[in-house]
């Protein structure tokens, strides 16, 4: 059986952090967004909001940024071992993130097979965020819809990694899910759950699932 592995970005692969927080620390602005961070995380601000006030600090963001931001964060320890083994055993990895996709996009470079986030311009932005382009929860199962028509798989063969409110739908929609660094909330709805800061302690609960 081929199977597709979905990973959520933020509190997720990153440890405690989000890319937009790690990409603000750059600009000297991570106050500003671990505020936002909050504001999305209660249900104050909907993702549309945030795409277009992290927008806005990030006025002089450049490609130099971004750069020293993905280097700097602090990923959990083995993601590339993790999906070398997937693609090793036949089957698939991708990264489904509320994030900017800039950000999310370069993790095709450490072998994940797809990586989606929130559309934003290119940096130096020129254009604004357009809201339509922004993920939601809801979102994500769309996108999961869409990797498995590619990959040739079905929800049934998905397994979803993710720590908030926002992997909620995703975790109802597939069979197996892990719970990795979650809040309360999405552990109790997981199938796995994992605290720690290795990716490949978390795969091994489901790898011979």
């Amino acid at each position: 059986m081929t199977r597709l592995h979905l990973f959520d970005l933020d509190g997720t692969l990153l440890h405690g952090t989000s890319a937009p927080v790690e990409i603000s620390r750059q600009l000297g602005l991570e106050a500003e967004t671990v505020a936002l961070d909050r504001a999305i995380s209660s249900g104050r601000i909907g993702p549309p909001e945030y795409a277009t006030q992290v927008h806005a600090l990030w006025a002089g963001l450049t490609e130099a940024h971004v750069v020293a931001a993905f280097e700097a964060a602090p990923w959990l320890s083995r993601i590339r071992e993790v999906w070398a083994e997937i693609t090793r055993r036949g089957d698939y990895c991708a990264v489904v993130s509320l994030s900017p996709s800039f950000f999310v996009e370069r993790l095709t470079s450490w072998g994940a097979h797809a990586a989606h986030g929130s559309v934003f311009p290119a940096v130096p932005f020129t254009e604004p965020v357009d809201p339509a382009g922004v993920l939601s929860a809801a979102a994500k199962v769309r996108i999961a819809d869409r990797l498995c028509a590619e990959f040739g798989v079905t929800r049934a063969d998905c397994v979803a990694y993710g720590d908030s409110m926002s992997d909620l739908d995703l975790f109802g929609a597939v069979p197996v899910s892990v719970a990795v660094n979650a809040d309360r909330h999405l552990t109790g709805l997981a199938t796995h759950a994992y605290t720690g800061r290795d990716l490949w302690e978390a795969y091994e609960q489901v790898r011979a699932a």
